[in-house]
């Protein structure tokens, strides 16, 4: 899937908050680079990690929520 489309319906999930995500991807990928599983199928070792993040996202395998 292209990124485009990635990350429009990732924003989708964040109520368009473009902020929110990168933050939400930023630190996932943190996650991925320190070792944890990815939650969706794919090849790691032809993504980068902020492009899995993003894919995670967009597929509702993480939501994303404003921490207050």
């Amino acid at each position: 899937m292209r990124t485009e489309t990635l990350t429009a319906k990732a924003l989708e999930k964040v109520d368009f908050d473009k902020y929110l995500l990168a933050n939400a991807v930023g630190k996932r990928a943190e996650e991925l680079s320190n070792g944890a599983k990815p939650l969706v199928n794919t090849d790691k070792s032809m993504l980068k990690f902020t492009d899995i993040a993003l894919q995670e996202i967009a597929e509702g395998k993480i939501s994303v929520s404003l921490e207050g």
